[in-house]
């Protein structure tokens, strides 16, 4: 469960060249602010796609963070600095946006499920504190007014994105350990491609995402596999079950353990696959939440040259005589899937 304790939203104006800074916060009381506002909160913390990073020693944002964990300063004090800082980056751009800043403060329990908006009923001392930074861009929408003295359709270019939109850009800090989560887009500002977010604001040094070690873990088994003359239809998703079973049970991945317990009977292979993980060099763990290793990691898709694709769990890979591949004497590959019972049409 989620509980936001301090939330404020500030706006960005580039086309007529004004930030409008909030000096008060949202009304969190209010049960439709509170839901969109945790609903986002919610979809970062348990987001495949942030990467995570530690803060260099001349980050200015690590000082002034520290400052308002001190006392030094209050959440709206240091929001607006927070505020005025993207609003100086961003106007900089080559192709500016329309945005809205939102940052917050929220505590977790360590089992957090993600479910309804309502409060848990208690949190320990030792709960999870974050502080949260969304950039949340304005959606171009159009209404039709219908009264006596207007009719016709207008455009509104002050839409906030839905609950349910995906944020590109955001930081995530946890309070306690300085742990950073984030994710942005590269912006060219003045020709030059920068990571607004991570080399400017943040100054950390960043670690690939979940979804990054996922995707590596498997390629690399799947090279390893074809050069052994093994199926990478069934090594890869062995792979992906094996880190679905380290996230599920410690919400952290060892690319190394994959390989360990993937080619456990074949040094050979296990040490190619060390090779290539240290080649690429994917670091030692990376941490990944539960929810979203299962939604990377669950099933495992395959497509054929004749066109057929065949989607199964990926812990079917692991359980002899559900679903094998054979090769014939012609070369052609023969897909058997047994221990059926039904087949529903999709």
């Amino acid at each position: 469960m989620l509980r936001t304790n301090h939330a404020i939203l500030h706006a960005f104006d580039f086309e007529v060249g004004s930030a409008y800074l909030s000096q008060a916060e949202l009304p969190l009381d209010d049960r439709q602010t509170k839901s969109y506002v945790q609903r986002h909160l919610r979809r970062i913390t348990a987001s495949p796609e942030s990467r995570h990073g530690e803060f260099a020693e001349d980050s200015l944002f690590a000082g002034q963070l520290m400052d308002y964990l001190s006392g030094q300063n209050d959440f709206v004090g240091l929001s607006i600095e927070v505020a005025q800082w993207f609003w100086e980056e961003l106007r900089r751009a080559d192709a500016v946006e329309q945005a809205d800043l939102l940052v917050a403060e929220f505590e977790e329990t360590v089992d957090m499920k993600g479910g309804a908006d309502d409060e848990a009923p208690s949190f320990e001392g030792d709960a999870p504190r974050y502080f949260a930074v969304l950039v949340l861009p304005r959606k171009l929408t159009f209404s039709h007014e219908l009264d006596a003295d207007m009719n016709g359709i207008f455009r509104n270019d002050g839409t906030l994105p839905s609950p349910t939109q995906k944020i590109v850009s955001y930081l995530l800090v946890n309070e306690r350990t300085m742990a950073i989560d984030f994710s942005d887009k590269p912006r060219l500002i003045a020709g030059r491609e920068v990571n607004v977010i991570a080399d400017d604001f943040l100054k950390c040094h960043a670690r690939p995402s979940g979804r990054d070690v996922f995707t590596a873990v498997s390629a690399i088994v799947e090279e390893v596999s074809e050069q052994a003359g093994l199926s990478p239809a069934l090594e890869v998703p062995r792979a992906k079950a094996v880190l679905a079973k380290a996230a599920e049970m410690e919400e952290v991945v060892s690319p190394l353990a994959v390989g360990r317990e993937i080619f456990a009977d074949r040094d050979d292979l296990r040490e190619r696959y060390e090779r290539e993980v240290a080649q690429q060099e994917l670091p030692e763990e990376v941490p990944v939440r539960r929810g979203a290793a299962n939604r990377m990691a669950k099933t495992h898709s395959i497509r054929t040259d004749t066109g057929v694709t065949i989607t199964f769990p990926s812990d079917l890979a692991d359980r002899k005589g559900f679903i094998d591949f054979s090769r014939g004497d012609d070369g052609q590959l023969t897909i058997t899937i047994s221990h059926v019972s039904r087949i529903d049409n999709r």
